[in-house]
């Protein structure tokens, strides 16, 4: 189905910042609906056009490819695409609604929110309001979410309300506190990365399987009578 399939209790999950083949196969054995690739060279998930190419043959039809992006420009842009079959975007920096769209050429793509206290949640929305989904993540120095939450109660209900089936959550998600984030806030979907991973970089299968099966837990308890 993909990632951006809003279905009321079935909370879509994308597992993010994937490197290596044994990354992709947990993923998708562990139920996931899309997968992450960071086009970042800082980062220490960092991934090249080519090494995604052959990770996404990994994947079965239906699991979104997702390249994670910083402030890129229109080569790296280009390269990916003629590189790997990408099917959905997410920008992580400055971009702007035009570039997004321009580098998304026609695709889906999201827009992360990097979320502070004084985040103003209508502008955000306003002026992103071409996307096909809102990333919510934490603010901290430099880009993504260092794997740290924020204050949840801190999204308009109102915001909410209108937005959620666009809402994707992320930032210091795990198997421990997935239940009460989708209990609270009904997202489209989560995003994790660092909550299934034993170091930097470097994710854990078991951990995989047991944030997927929290979810799944999380929509069926919301579900039953």
């Amino acid at each position: 189905m993909g990632l951006l399939h809003f279905t009321p209790g079935d909370t879509r999950v994308k597992i993010c910042g994937l490197r290596t083949e044994a990354d992709v196969d947990a993923a998708v054995l562990a139920g996931a609906d899309a997968v992450g690739f960071v086009f970042y060279p800082p980062s220490p998930r960092a991934v090249t056009p080519k090494t995604v190419a052959q990770l996404i043959k990994r994947l079965p039809a239906g699991v979104d490819a997702v390249a994670l992006l910083v402030n890129p420009t229109q080569a790296q842009v280009d390269e990916i695409r003629s590189t790997a079959p990408i099917t959905l975007w997410q920008f992580h920096g400055d971009e702007s609604a035009a570039e997004c769209a321009q580098f998304a050429a026609g695709q889906p793509w999201i827009k992360a929110a990097r979320i502070g206290p004084k985040f103003a949640f209508d502008e955000f929305s306003l002026q992103y309001r071409a996307a096909d989904a809102f990333l919510l993540d934490a603010l901290v120095e430099g880009y993504g979410g260092g794997g740290i939450p924020f204050d949840w109660q801190g999204i308009p209900q109102t915001w909410l309300s209108v937005n959620g089936p666009r809402v994707v959550l992320s930032g210091g998600l795990n198997a421990h506190n997935v239940g009460e984030a989708i209990a609270r806030l009904h997202p489209c979907a989560v995003d994790i990365s660092s909550g299934v991973e034993i170091s930097k970089g470097v994710k854990d299968p078991a951990l995989i399987t047991q944030f997927i099966q929290a979810v799944r837990a999380a929509d069926a308890k919301l579900s039953s009578p």
